[in-house]
């Protein structure tokens, strides 16, 4: 009431100031007007302020009853000092639809409506403000539960990788321990041929000492020959160069061996120096150099053999040609020695066979009690067998009785892993109702997250159900270990029977073939004995034709024996014809040699070329082995970059997290500040209220000084006018009393008249200023409203126009701050949401590069699985065929002996071998379908054995 005193002056001086009575006694009326106008008036704008209040009392109710008390308080006080007033005069209460009033209603209504436009347009901006918050809640709720589902799928791809990379390295470790395995094998391989090179060369050895043996035997031979051929004069030249032609033949034989052993050695080290070449990369140019001039010294010794292989082919020619010659002089010698001596001959042939003939008559007689100790022995042998056979029957129902409780074992283990297997499958349905249980609780929660706002209490049961979810999770990850741990321990345990299975069925084989081996020997010592029965009877046989042939020849000669010197000239000349014929036989058998010698130098050089062919072979898998290699430990440094990224990226989210932690906080607090910031506005407003009812209190005294003035000049108005007719009456009887006597009346009236005219006019100003007032109270009120907006009235202390604007410059530059703060926090989500978006790009772009990768690797392993079952199968059938080449050498040597001796023993035993390859087929199909894990394991087993029983079926 304070700020409002002097318009109450301004109203108050036309009823206060008036000195004279005639004044006052027709001012009452007016002042009593005027006050009846301002009280009706001031109870019109106590209406429209009520309504103002219904319409704005969803903003706040208790605000406006709190205002509603201090405006009654202020409105008694008012009514109070306006008893007073309104005792002295009466009121007169205008219409609304006066004319006087359509100014001030026309004010009174332009600033209702702009009040109530502009808490409309407060309540629009609230209602805005508060969708927008609800939509960016929800976005941030579903942006938070898209990340956290992300985040999930990553956790779960993350483990899947890790699983995926363990199977990688255990298939790596498998494939190292292969690798190991084959090269122990290699180098067995490598010190078995070095092994069989050392034989060769010892038995090349042996043939050199052979051969000079035989040379020294020759020049003997030819010793013997020269003494001979000292009497023959005709035969010395040949026989002469007969033996140069032998003694070059051996020489070029020789140096043919020793060029053949020097190309062989070559050879080997060429092979040596590729080795090196493939091991040692460092010394490439070195080891070039010394293979070129190899080869140019292999080509030079090939150029030498073909030019020896021709002389020899040349000398071989010349020396059947002298062959042809020394025959033919032969058989004409022997035509002559044969018509001279053949009676000589025939008697010291027989005598010398009736020697011959008792000395084997005694050495067979030795050979027989040979022959029986050996029968004796033989039969204690065939004791000592037949025991042993028993023993080993025992010993074979006992391996029989292991191998029954072994199979019921590996029944009882099978049993048991189904058991397992079944477990494992309640605990993978256990883990997915956990996973269902654990989305149920993550939707509980983002549905309790979005119910509340983050409060404290929120924040902590949700991390009491993470740390519930992932003790459970722990739980069921340590349950899933010790299950998978115990099917390892059941498959180990499995494999443990089968290998114990292995080795007893290997066992209970080698027995079947010592036992098969005893009989063959004792089959063998059985022929061997009907053998030299049968000798000893055609030895008998034999002495006694040559009993009876001595008989004759002795008959014949007279009963007369030779004497020393014919026997020993009948010896000579047929031991020199027996030489002759052996050396004959061994010509002809050196030139077969020879022609095998070729074959075999051929077959040799073809062998040594196939094996450079596979050393080549073996150098290219190797660097293909080494490629594969390297490009797995690509494979693991880019699968350890994807691992760093998924972990940076997790970093990221967490980084994100924090971040839009930290915005929810600021939201919180700019919501806090909002809130002060508002209770601040109300209590501004209150305090604008109370202005506001100061100044209703004003306008509906000026109101009622309006009424009043209205009153009063309405009554002025009815009294001029009854003045008027009074003026008329007076003119009439003026025109009808004489002028003399009513002159000083008339003039009486006409000052009257005069003064009342000016208090007219007084009058209408005076209204015409109310009416102003009344207008600029309006607009007073509207700034005063204005001003209280801005004003802090904590304490009951009206604020001054500098510290509204200290308050509102503060409030400005806190709300530019806050809008920078909100920029730079969509500025940090944006940024951060682009790089999530590049870091979920190069992601799915490393998963597509993994899978592309996984997917070469497995064809990369598959395909070094093929290789490698192709190469177990090379080898098992490298082993078949070399033990067939052992049956076929001790067939071509005699030393064979057959398992079936019939055909039908044959086809009864391959029909067995044939249904029991049926039959682990069968197993083999019956194990892919129980289990299809080891399908691919067996898959080339399967296909091996399917074509073996069609190629046998065919």
């Amino acid at each position: 009431l304070d700020s409002c005193p002097p318009e109450l002056g301004d109203m108050e001086q036309p009823v206060t100031d008036r000195g004279n009575p005639s004044h006052t006694s027709s001012g009452a009326p007016l002042q009593a007007s005027a006050l009846s106008v301002e009280l009706n008036s001031c109870t019109e704008s106590e209406s429209a302020f009520e309504q103002f209040s219904q319409l704005t009392s969803g903003h706040g109710d208790q605000r406006w009853e709190k205002e509603r008390q201090q405006r009654g308080a202020e409105e008694h006080e008012i009514s109070g000092r306006s008893e007073e007033t309104i005792e002295e005069t009466e009121l007169v209460v205008l219409d609304p639809e006066h004319p006087l009033m359509r100014r001030f209603q026309a004010a009174l209504k332009n600033y209702l409506t702009k009040q109530m436009e502009k808490v409309n347009l407060e309540l629009q901006e609230l209602r805005t403000a508060t969708k927008k918050g609800k939509i960016q809640r929800e976005e941030l709720g579903v942006i938070l539960y898209g990340a956290q589902q992300q985040l999930a799928h990553l956790q779960m791809e993350l483990e899947k990788s890790h699983d995926r990379h363990s199977q990688m390295a255990a298939a790596r470790r498998q494939l190292e321990e292969e690798l190991e395995g084959l090269r122990l094998t290699y180098k067995k391989m490598c010190q078995n041929t070095d092994d069989e090179r050392k034989k060769v060369s010892a038995m090349q050895t042996q043939v050199e000492n052979l051969a000079l043996h035989l040379f020294y035997m020759q020049n003997m031979d030819q010793d013997m020959h020269h003494n001979i051929l000292l009497m023959k004069q005709s035969t010395k030249k040949a026989e002469a160069e007969k033996v140069q032609a032998e003694v070059e033949k051996k020489k070029q034989d020789l140096l043919l061996d020793r060029l053949t052993r020097k190309a062989y050695e070559l050879q080997e080290q060429i092979a040596l120096f590729e080795a090196q070449f493939v091991a040692q990369a460092e010394g490439t140019k070195v080891t070039r150099q010394a293979v070129n001039e190899a080869c140019m010294e292999v080509q030079a010794i090939n150029m030498e053999k073909k030019r020896l292989m021709n002389h020899w082919n040349s000398s071989l020619a010349g020396m059947k040609q002298r062959d042809e010659a020394y025959i033919a002089t032969q058989e004409l010698l022997s035509k002559y020695r044969h018509d001279l001596k053949s009676l000589e001959m025939d008697i010291h042939g027989c005598r010398k066979s009736i020697r011959k003939e008792e000395e084997k008559n005694e050495l067979l007689v030795t050979i027989l009690s040979r022959s029986q100790n050996d029968a004796n022995t033989t039969k204690k042998l065939i004791a000592q067998c037949l025991s042993r056979q028993e023993a080993l029957k025992v010993e074979f129902g006992t391996y029989a009785r292991v191998l029954h409780e072994t199979e019921q074992a590996l029944n009882r283990t099978r049993m048991d892993q189904a058991a397992h297997l079944n477990e494992l499958l309640s605990i993978s349905k256990d883990i997915e109702k956990g996973t269902d249980a654990k989305e149920q609780i993550e939707n509980q929660i983002m549905a309790k997250l979005q119910e509340q706002m983050m409060s404290s209490k929120a924040t902590k049961h949700f991390s009491q159900l993470v740390a519930k979810l992932h003790r459970r999770k722990t739980d069921l990850e340590l349950h899933f270990s010790k299950v998978e741990n115990d099917m390892a321990q059941v498959i180990l345990n499995a494999t443990h029977t089968n290998c114990r299975l292995t080795i007893l069925q290997k066992t209970l084989c080698e027995l079947d073939k010592e036992i098969k081996n005893i009989y063959d020997l004792i089959r063998c010592r059985e022929s061997e004995i009907t053998k030299c029965s049968l000798l000893i009877e055609n030895k008998r046989g034999v002495i006694s034709q040559y009993n009876k042939r001595l008989e004759m020849i002795l008959s014949q000669q007279g009963g007369q024996e030779l004497g020393p010197l014919e026997i020993d000239i009948n010896k000579l000349t047929k031991q020199i014809e027996e030489y002759n014929c052996e050396v004959m036989t061994l010509q002809k058998y050196w030139l077969n040699q020879q022609k095998e010698l070729v074959k075999l130098t051929h077959e040799r050089e073809e062998q040594i070329a196939s094996l450079d062919m596979l050393k080549k072979q073996i150098t290219i898998m190797e660097q293909k082995k080494v490629r594969t290699e390297n490009e797995i430990q690509q494979e693991t440094k880019e699968q350890k970059d994807i691992e760093r990224h998924m972990r940076n990226m997790s970093n990221d989210l967490i980084k994100l997290n924090v971040l839009i932690n930290k915005n929810n906080s600021s939201f919180e607090e700019l919501h806090y500040g909002n809130i002060i910031t508002e209770n601040e506005f109300v209590r501004s407003l209150k305090a604008a209220e109370k202005e506001s009812v100061e100044m209703q209190e004003r306008h509906s005294q000026l109101t009622e000084e309006k009424e009043r003035l209205l009153n009063s000049l309405v009554e002025a108005e009815h009294q001029i006018m009854l003045w008027e007719k009074k003026i008329q009456l007076t003119r009439e009887m003026r025109a009808a009393v004489d002028s003399e006597t009513g002159q000083g009346e008339i003039q009486a009236m006409r000052t009257e008249i005069h003064r009342m005219q000016v208090r007219y006019g007084q009058l209408m100003k005076q209204q015409e200023k109310m009416i102003r007032d009344m207008e600029a109270s309006v607009s007073r009120r509207e700034e005063i409203a204005i001003r209280g907006e801005g004003q802090n009235k904590t304490d009951k202390k009206r604020l001054t126009k500098s510290d509204f604007h200290r308050k509102k410059q503060e409030l400005r530059k806190k709300i530019s701050e806050t809008q920078k703060n909100i920029q730079d926090c969509n500025k940090t989500i944006l940024e951060l949401e682009s790089t999530q978006a590049s870091l979920s790009a190069t992601l799915l772009e490393k998963q597509q590069e993994l899978c592309r990768l996984q997917a070469e690797s497995d064809g990369l392993d598959s395909d070094a699985e093929c290789l490698q079952n192709k190469k177990r199968w090379n080898l098992l059938e490298i082993v078949a065929y070399q033990t067939r080449q052992k049956h076929l050498q001790a067939l071509k040597e005699g030393k064979y002996a057959p398992l079936c001796r019939t055909e039908q023993a044959w086809r009864n035993e391959q029909q067995k071998l044939q249904d029991r390859l049926r039959a682990i087929n069968a197993v083999v199909h019956q194990i892919q379908q129980e289990h299809p894990q080891h399908r691919r394991a067996l898959q080339w087993l399967s296909q091996c054995l399917e074509s073996r029983v069609g190629s046998q079926e065919a």
